[in-house]
């Protein structure tokens, strides 16, 4: 992977990755759950989100790595954890839409390019799947001063030149997460309220964004979800599009920030 892992990928406002080679590092691409490296990556990733619901079991895992172009990439060097992320990308009418999962760095490495190298790296999968545009997604939770990583993390975004689809025209859910022997005892499903942060490589300096274009993108991440998810989680209220703009609105692309 490391040859393709060229500058031309990185996000405008991810300079200062250039200055980093990321062939000093080990990147291990997984695509199984048989894989060697499997566990080593998502015992980082579960350890980081699991506990709040924001990452989907082994399970569900082995059936997006069977059905979907689905990969966990696992950042080393000298043998020490570097980095994880995991991402899918998924051929929509006439782009590839690359679902930005989770991303976790270590705190030694932070502030030192990689993270840069990270968001661009899904750009690999995009262009083994379709020569067709690539657009890359990430939901993100809304700042609420909660957790101070929050608004870290939509900062470095916004640094790199990624927009946010504007929450007052789009009000995104991801289906809830919990096994669903929770969800049944619980009462039912519960779907989050989520931001959508975007890179449409090649056209960041775009502004607007169509509603057929929004239908299209979430459209993706609804198809990567349903592959595992149930069907009555899949059929909750929130999860229905038709409340989204028409197809021919223009949808203003505003700073992650805001």
């Amino acid at each position: 992977m490391v040859h393709q892992l060229t500058p031309d990928i990185l996000a405008p406002g991810d300079g200062k990755s250039i200055a980093l080679d990321p062939a000093t590092f080990t990147w291990t691409r997984i695509r199984t759950v048989e894989d060697p490296a499997f566990e080593r990556a998502y015992s980082a990733l579960w350890a980081e989100f699991g506990a709040a619901n924001e990452m989907e079991s082994r399970e569900v895992l082995a059936g997006r790595f069977r059905t979907l172009h689905y990969e966990i990439l696992l950042v080393e060097k000298d043998g020490l954890f570097c980095a994880v992320r995991d991402h899918t990308a998924i051929r929509s009418s006439s782009e590839v839409v690359v679902h930005l999962s989770h991303v976790l760095v270590a705190p030694e490495q932070r502030r030192s390019g990689l993270a840069g190298w990270l968001r661009a790296a899904p750009i690999v999968a995009a262009r083994e799947l379709s020569p067709a545009p690539i657009t890359l997604v990430a939901e993100m939770e809304y700042d609420d001063a909660s957790d101070p990583k929050r608004a870290i993390r939509l900062a470095a975004y916004e640094r790199a030149g990624y927009t946010k689809l504007d929450p007052t025209a789009v009000s995104f859910f991801q289906p809830d997460f919990r096994p669903p022997e929770v969800i049944d005892a619980s009462g039912g499903s519960v779907p989050l309220p989520f931001q959508l942060i975007v890179r449409r490589v090649g056209r960041e300096d775009m502004r607007t964004i169509s509603g057929a274009e929004v239908r299209r993108l979430i459209g993706a991440l609804y198809a990567i979800y349903g592959a595992q998810f149930r069907e009555s989680e899949m059929r909750h209220p929130l999860l229905d599009m038709e409340n989204y703009p028409a197809d021919d609105a223009e949808v203003t692309l505003v700073l992650p920030s805001r």
